[in-house]
């Protein structure tokens, strides 16, 4: 039986003290007989903490004293308990042991004592976050679930309340990463047509939502392995499983005979293996072809495990979300975790995926493996790096000189990565500014060890936009198209187009793999097609020019900004440095960044050169103003005039060229369904 504390209401716990509304009136006090027989203890307290008393002052003793702090839950009420059902250790003061008992309260689930009623609280939570609702003393005929559905990608996932608060949840899922699921799918989407049936795991499956999708979407091409060592979080990837009409084995030998005995009218129904093992443990017993690493916090853990088994030009994607670390906000974890000294700067966030690359191309080079990087992106929430596995020591070696430390000036903010091994007397030479001279002490800091190569591989983020348009993710083709443009380091968006019917062999990091057909792509240019040999030649001129890499890191418009100034917009800016002969991009790593090879002092000068002053001297009603003063303002708008004139002759000029490409808003609107196919 439940504990006489816990009631539903007042009355309840008032007739625990034989106690009825016509008590509560005053007792007269002028006959022993009435004080006697109106005299009551109080059921929650013991003699020595509170006497009995009349009816009227006992009621006030319950509602105020036991009712107005008791503790809600379905109906009923917690109330304080004084009773001595909670032991309590003796207190000594000199010979005397104090027997002094304490207040607690009775969980109604569990029946365990609490003594704060914040902490009560706080223990009622926690069983409703693991779906404990059901109270121990009630017997409900159906208790009502707790868990919700969720729906992402087609893709139905129950989940636990407070499922986005992982210390508080055994199935963490978090809808914000849904920009990070969708690239990953269109990464192995990618793998999958090169070869397949592929072999992959999601080494940290929580809910299972990433494998179902894979499941899901890419049918038979892939055979997907969920683990995770948490007991419940295995029993909810099953059920999802089952809500999604998947089926589920536990092991390798029961999917064989599952393969054998299925029958034809079952051949769509999609099977995903799950497993209740460490993830260092699956990986290290079994080979697989797709590998994604979700850990909660860092995954340098788990790298040395995922590339001992992984197969030749297999895919390791890694999901790092210490971002208080990796964005200099705890460099002493950033420090511990990767061996790397960092500070904040203006491009942390690509410092932040630089950093993240080098501990998997170290961990890789540990097994004899190199990487490519396919694809590195840092957002608000997550830091994503996808990277091909090419086996051998030579690839090895080769990733490994890519780690190199940056010279990072912390007045200016000037970065050059560091030439050599060998020790300089004056490291400041390398930079291009003159910090080190005019300002006193030290004015850079070296940062690293850092990965100096590409992020990209604009010929996979190609192939991860036509995927993302064939199965309709809309989201994620904005991103592609700024990932695709970042990568070829131009602010002219040209995207080709190929189906999967046109393969051909094309060589990729070394090896041949099998790849769209790029002489037959076609590009959209005012809803017309261009010749098959105009196409050819835009080909190779893309090759050749995809072959630079794009520059290292970004610089912020605004950081680099003049008070007093107008800048001009961030456009026009990137056409007035494409001009002068550099090569320019927006980034995606920062709305305002921009991404060019031009030193800082040529990015300032033409900054300068092409910003507008806020206050143009000389108003009508101040004083007069001189003959100087007048000329200059007068040089100001002549200035500004032949400006504007030069904005629209490049105008003029870009249009000219529009016949040859286009820009990310023109694709959208000429791409149609029929091309798709």
């Amino acid at each position: 039986e439940k504990h006489i504390s816990i009631q539903r209401e007042l009355a309840d716990l008032a007739k625990l003290a034989d106690l009825s509304e016509g008590d509560f009136t005053a007792v007269p006090q002028n006959t022993d007989q009435h004080v006697a027989a109106g005299k009551k203890p109080c059921p929650l307290c013991p003699e020595e903490k509170f006497k009995a008393c009349y009816s009227h002052k006992l009621h006030r003793h319950l509602q105020n004293l036991h009712w107005k702090v008791s503790v809600e839950f379905e109906g009923y009420r917690m109330c304080i308990c004084h009773l001595p059902c909670r032991p309590v250790k003796p207190n000594l003061i000199g010979d005397q042991s104090s027997t002094k008992m304490g207040a607690h309260y009775h969980c109604i689930i569990c029946s365990a004592t609490i003594t704060r009623r914040t902490d009560m609280i706080g223990h009622i939570k926690r069983h409703v976050n693991k779906g404990e609702t059901e109270s121990r003393y009630t017997a409900a005929p159906a208790p009502k679930s707790s868990h919700e559905v969720l729906k992402e990608a087609d893709t139905d996932v129950q989940v636990l309340p407070n499922y986005s608060t992982p210390q508080k949840s055994d199935s963490y899922f978090n809808p914000k990463m849904k920009l990070n699921r969708q690239l990953i799918f269109c990464a192995l989407a990618v793998l999958a047509e090169e070869r397949n049936p592929l072999e992959c795991l999601d080494a940290f499956g929580a809910t299972g939502i990433m494998g179902l999708q894979w499941a899901k979407h890419l049918g038979n091409s892939v055979k997907v392995t969920i683990n995770d060592f948490n007991e419940n979080s295995v029993t909810m990837i099953q059920e999802n499983c089952h809500l999604n009409k998947m089926k589920v084995v536990m092991n390798t030998k029961e999917e064989d005979d599952c393969e054998e005995t299925m029958d034809e009218g079952e051949e769509n129904v999609g099977i995903i293996e799950v497993t209740k093992m460490d993830a260092n443990v699956i990986m290290h017993l079994r080979s697989f072809d797709f590998i994604h690493l979700d850990p909660f916090g860092t995954a340098v853990n788990y790298l040395d495990s995922a590339f001992r088994n992984v197969r030749n030009l297999g895919i390791v994607s890694v999901t790092s979300t210490d971002i208080s670390s990796l964005y200099a906000k705890a460099q002493h974890v950033a420090q511990r975790h990767y061996g790397c000294n960092v500070v904040r700067t203006e491009y942390y966030k690509e410092l932040a995926a630089r950093i993240v690359v080098a501990a998997v191309a170290r961990a890789a080079a540990r097994c004899n493996k190199g990487i490519d990087v396919l694809l590195a992106v840092a957002l608000e929430h997550f830091v994503l790096v996808v990277v091909r596995v090419l086996r051998g020591p030579s690839p090895a070696d080769d990733s490994v000189k890519k780690i190199r430390y940056l010279i990072h000036c912390q007045w200016c903010e000037e970065r050059i990565f560091q030439e050599g091994n060998m020790i300089e007397e004056n490291p400041y030479r390398q930079l291009s500014c003159d910090c080190h001279g005019s300002m006193p002490g030290k004015t850079a800091v070296e940062l690293g060890p850092l990965w100096s190569g590409s992020l990209f591989n604009t010929g996979f983020l190609r192939r991860m936009l036509f995927e993302a348009v064939q199965h309709g993710l809309d989201e994620i083709q904005p991103l592609l198209k700024t990932l695709i443009c970042e990568a070829e380091c131009t602010t002219l968006k040209q995207f080709s187009i190929h189906g999967p019917a046109s393969q051909n062999k094309q060589e990729e990091c070394g090896v041949f793999i099998k790849t769209p057909d790029t002489a037959a792509d076609y590009y959209v240019v005012q809803g017309k097609r261009k010749s098959n040999e105009m196409s050819r030649n835009i080909a190779k001129r893309q090759k050749s020019e995809s072959n630079a890499e794009h520059p290292a890191f970004y610089y912020n418009i605004h950081r680099h900004s003049i008070k007093g100034m107008n800048m001009p917009k961030l456009n026009k800016f990137l056409q007035y440095l494409s001009q002068a002969g550099y090569r320019v991009s927006r980034t995606h790593f920062d709305p305002m960044g921009v991404r060019t090879n031009a030193p800082l002092a040529q990015f300032k000068s033409i900054l300068v050169k092409y910003s507008t002053p806020t206050y143009i001297g000389g108003q009508a009603e101040g004083p007069v103003q001189s003959t100087e003063d007048a000329q200059a303002a007068d040089n100001i708008h002549t200035a500004a005039a032949e400006d504007k004139a030069g904005d629209m002759e490049f105008t003029e000029a870009s249009e000219s060229e529009a016949t040859l490409l286009f820009t990310k808003d023109s694709y959208h609107d000429n791409f149609t369904a029929a091309e798709c196919k």
